[in-house]
């Protein structure tokens, strides 16, 4: 099948969203799916406001259009809400094509933890963004269910996977800190509320490994945690299956990819009872979820990591890409000229 994915998250941003589309298009490639996957990069870009890192594309609707032409997609899926996913929206309108639409973000609460904007008017913008899609794909059953009440649908769950050969319990690595280590390893950015981890009164070190906005006031502010930065790949997988408990302190994520990264390695989860961790953690078994997040801490680290790892194990990209195929919304498409890339023309 000719699949088409619009995004406007790509690499080389580093986070959840492109992960998922990243390690989604690998294994449709593998299965023998022709994927197409317009991102900014084929675009002329600014820096979006307060996150550098991620471009916005500027005009792209011709650039869009012509990209879906040339391809002819069999199945249109727009991963998100910025300027390419709506170009990508008009073009399926326009060409009367079905397409399917995912929810990635919660932007209602991201949104409002940043400016001073009621979620309500998130929802209604987020609402018509989505409505013409045949399915909206959703990480979770709580993020189903709070979409279907305000007003979303029809809704399914495309769930997520982890490469549990990268992510992986490593040979102990030189961690020159008092154990236990608690570890963030995420976006350092505010609406990862990870002040909130930052604040417990926890023995042994608190680790923060990853970038974002949010990175040198926190450094400045606490001066007893670890900030390594920004790590990759092997280096990153290291770090994390070196702690003793991974901390997620966010209450806007709509999955938190992490948690099964860390999982992976062997790690226990200490969260708060929220959508995201609720669908991902059985309590006692890979992790701990509690209002009181240190007390979650100092419970998860007492459990068994063989546990964790074989929790992660059952969650494949390979399952999950298929759950992705399933619920796309084939065309009746014409003849069109089969390409794996599209350079737009501005």
């Amino acid at each position: 099948m000719r699949i088409a994915i619009v995004t406007d998250a790509w690499l080389p941003q580093t986070n959840g969203v492109v992960r998922t589309l990243t390690e989604t298009r690998r294994s449709l490639e593998h299965e023998g799916h022709d994927v197409l996957v317009v991102t900014p990069e084929e675009f002329r870009t600014i820096p979006c406001p307060s996150y550098p890192e991620i471009r916005l594309s500027l005009f792209p609707k011709k650039g869009v259009f012509r990209c879906l032409d040339r391809f002819a997609p069999e199945a249109l899926h727009i991963a998100t809400e910025g300027p390419l996913g709506l170009a990508g929206r008009r073009w399926a309108l326009r060409r009367r094509k079905p397409f399917t639409t995912a929810y990635h973000t919660r932007f209602p609460q991201y949104v409002s933890a940043r400016a001073p904007v009621p979620e309500r008017i998130t929802y209604a913008i987020l609402r018509w963004f989505h409505r013409p899609a045949a399915r909206t794909l959703v990480p979770t059953e709580h993020i189903r269910r709070d979409l279907d009440a305000h007003g979303f649908g029809p809704l399914v769950i495309w769930g997520r996977g982890v490469d549990t050969e990268l992510f992986r319990p490593h040979p102990a690595i030189p961690l020159e800190a008092e154990r236990p280590i608690a570890m963030y390893m995420g976006r350092v950015a505010v609406e990862k509320n990870i002040e909130a981890f930052l604040d417990l009164d926890l023995p042994g070190t608190k680790y923060v490994v990853g970038d974002g906005p949010a990175l040198p006031a926190l450094r400045r502010r606490y001066p007893n945690a670890v900030f390594t930065g920004a790590k990759y790949g092997e280096e990153l997988a290291a770090h994390l299956a070196a702690a003793d408990v991974f901390v997620f302190p966010s209450k806007t994520d709509t999955f938190g990819l992490v948690l099964l990264e860390a999982m992976a390695c062997g790690v226990p989860v200490a969260a708060y009872p929220v959508p995201g961790p609720i669908d991902v953690v059985e309590q006692g078994v890979n992790g701990m979820l509690d209002e009181d997040l240190g007390r979650a801490v100092k419970s998860a680290v007492a459990l068994d990591r063989t546990r964790c790892r074989a929790f992660a194990l059952r969650h494949s990209w390979q399952t999950a890409t298929a759950q992705f195929v399933r619920h796309l919304q084939p065309a009746i498409s014409g003849s069109g000229n089969s390409s794996a890339s599209c350079r737009a023309v501005q």
